[in-house]
């Protein structure tokens, strides 16, 4: 199998109407071999024999015959342009997480998803038909800014607060399958459709499938009861009991009652952002802490995704594979994470994703083991991102959930956008890349044993429940029998729920 998609376009011997073969003589002697003993890429010989930078390049056309980077010839000493393409799609993901984050925290979870989802779909399209690089990549940032950041996170966090804490494991986990399946579905249409236009306008005419949820889709109940709309969240609520066919009835003007005192206390919080999750300790440490793990697992799980390009093999197959691994990987963690807790299974899994991530680049390129390495390294790292976004939800307050996950994913995009710059460290030496991606996981999984417990623990409402939520819980104390402190709910331990509200009616 060639290791390389792309040779230099040889004179004389490469015409318009036949391109020689790969393996012929005429191209054996007229391109330079690299040590590994494959063809160059970027090299030619010239009429004296003597080897020159190509200006024409001649493409494998087995998998794909178009595509933005034969378009613009993305190769050799333009490679850093395919490389700034992907930084500043993940940097579109990094701005609007952090500002679009804080805007769903401020105007609710549901209008910033909606019209995320509307400039999402507008975008998806149109990116497909812009013919020139640079503005390429402004479509592509706002692209990223609103399908990524502004439609995907708030409606996880919308997700999370709408259900109690036994089917938030399942439905945050399934919540992620549906990302699994959009890998697949990336796989599947590369592979039938060749034109990479008509290929990106079927991609981003998927955002048509979130239209609807501007009228099927409710606010945040949640969100509403800490922003002093307690009529609204509970007519929500009321709604929710109908719809599973429960006689239960709330009160309506006491919890309307007691969500007006509770406004009436919280007024200050009902503006916090990402800056308050900085302010005291505890808090302080496990934002640190929880975004640090969200670097690390998009590090290893986007380093990961590009080795499919390295792996021999159909590489639409591949990717397949790759978004195929992901299911058993949810099933695992949707069976065991309500077992053995979330703390210790998302470090146990970074940890052997980034230790895969590791041992693959001491094994022959390409070869089966290596192969079967990288993907049950990705298996592990797909599960330990599965957590992470149940792990976030569930350590920080309602006032600041939404700010405290876009700030996660903000980090988790920044690794991502360094992903392919650090990839191009393979020039200097092939191990670099996959090297620093497990040294980072594998700290990070280590550092993820300092968090606190979040199973079966009702969900922070206000900042003064996320600074005192967990303190003095790490893995290490719970290994040598200390007693951790307890939290804010361990006086009142009330089984958290949407009916009747419960913990929503806990002081601010």
């Amino acid at each position: 199998m060639r290791s390389f998609s792309c040779i230099c376009w040889v004179e004389g011997v490469d015409t318009n109407e036949t391109i020689a073969s790969w393996n012929s003589t005429e191209i054996l002697q007229s391109i330079p071999l690299t040590l590994g003993g494959g063809l160059h890429n970027c090299l030619v010989y010239n009429e004296d024999n003597e080897t020159e930078a190509c200006t024409k390049w001649v493409y494998d056309s087995r998998y794909r015959t178009s595509s933005r980077a034969i378009e613009w010839d993305l190769v050799c000493d333009q490679r850093w342009k395919g490389a700034l393409a992907q930084t500043i799609y993940m940097l579109g993901v990094f701005t609007g997480a952090v500002y679009l984050g804080g805007l769903a925290d401020k105007y609710g979870r549901k209008t910033v998803f909606c019209w995320s989802s509307v400039l999402q779909l507008i975008l998806g399209v149109g990116v497909a038909f812009i013919p020139e690089y640079w503005s390429f990549l402004v479509g592509t940032f706002f692209y990223a800014l609103f399908g990524s950041a502004g439609a995907y996170t708030p409606a996880f966090v919308l997700t999370m607060e709408i259900v109690g804490p036994k089917k938030r494991t399942s439905c945050g986990v399934a919540f992620q399958c549906a990302f699994a399946v959009g890998i697949m579905l990336v796989a599947g249409w590369g592979a039938l459709i060749d034109n990479r236009v008509l290929l990106q306008v079927v991609y981003g005419l998927h955002g048509v499938i979130l239209i609807p949820h501007i009228w099927i889709m409710d606010e945040s109940p949640r969100w509403l009861w800490a922003q002093g709309r307690a009529k609204e969240a509970v007519d929500i609520v009321q709604k929710a009991l109908k719809c599973n066919k429960s006689d239960e009835v709330l009160d309506r003007a006491e919890l309307v009652s007691k969500g007006r005192v509770e406004a009436s206390k919280g007024s200050e919080e009902q503006s916090a952002g990402i800056i308050d999750l900085f302010k005291t300790p505890n808090l302080r440490i496990k934002t640190i802490n929880i975004c640090f793990a969200w670097f690390a697992n998009s590090l290893v799980y986007y380093g990961l995704t590009l080795s499919t390009g390295k792996l021999e093999g159909n590489p639409y197959l591949i990717t397949a594979v790759f978004g195929l691994v992901e299911f058993p990987s949810y099933a695992f963690v949707i069976y065991f994470l309500d077992i053995w807790g979330r703390r210790a299974l998302m470090s146990s899994m970074m940890i052997i994703g980034g230790g895969a991530c590791v041992i693959a680049t001491f094994l022959p390129s390409g070869s089966m083991v290596s192969t079967v390495i990288v993907i049950g390294g990705k298996l592990f790292i797909a599960g330990s991102f599965a957590i992470i976004y149940n792990y976030s939800a569930e350590l920080f307050p309602t006032v600041v959930r939404n700010s405290a996950i876009g700030l996660g994913s903000m980090f988790a995009r920044l690794s991502g956008a360094l992903t392919p710059l650090i990839t191009l460290l393979d020039s200097f030496n092939p191990k670099i890349p996959a090297v620093t991606f497990g040294i980072v996981a594998l700290l990070s999984g280590f550092l993820c044993l300092f968090l606190p417990e979040t199973m079966n623990q009702p969900m922070p409402q206000s900042l003064n429940d996320g600074e005192t939520f967990g303190r003095g819980d790490n893995c290490f104390g719970s290994c040598l029998g200390k007693k951790s402190n307890k939290t804010y709910a361990a006086d009142e331990k009330t089984t958290e729920a949407m009916v009747p509200l419960g913990d929503m009616s806990k002081g601010a």
